[in-house]
């Protein structure tokens, strides 16, 4: 689908793309002091790797948790604009994780890419993999509590 017809086809797209990319500032914003965090208080328990691994599941409680109270804002219960949504996440983490990494922290590629290797314990995907479907998780999770109640 090109970019132009994906931002176009109907104005909730364009408000729920613009509100969702203000709840990503809101997620890395918290990631980035999450980080902080893990650098400074697990890092020095567990060694960095290790700490860098536990941070996938704490993060991703974060993640769900900010999706979760700010979902209904971001504006829609579409299916398919919730998962476009999470995409959407995902390629500006991407972005800023590796702009960051490499501009401004001067990490190697080898490090940055060593938390996406599965097989040698990298667990960034997972992470990432939840962040992508947090917006249509998080929508289905609150619409089952709003029946309940």
């Amino acid at each position: 689908m090109k970019v132009k017809r994906f931002l176009t086809e109907e104005p909730s797209i364009r408000k729920t793309l613009l509100r969702g990319t203000a709840v990503w500032l809101l997620l890395i914003s918290a990631e980035v002091l999450h980080g902080i965090a893990r650098t400074a208080l697990l890092a020095p328990k567990t060694g960095d790797f290790k700490a860098r691994q536990i941070s996938v599941f704490s993060g991703s409680v974060l993640i769900l948790s900010i999706t979760y109270l700010t979902i209904r804002w971001v504006g829609s219960r579409n299916k398919n604009t919730l998962l476009r949504l999470g995409i959407v996440w995902l390629l500006l983490t991407l972005l800023f994780e590796f702009v960051l990494g490499r501009k401004g922290l001067h990490l190697s590629w080898h490090r940055l890419l060593s938390d996406y290797n599965l097989r040698k314990g990298g667990l960034q995907p997972i992470g990432l993999a939840i962040m992508t479907g947090a917006p249509l998780l998080m929508e289905r999770l609150k619409s089952r509590h709003q029946h309940l109640l």
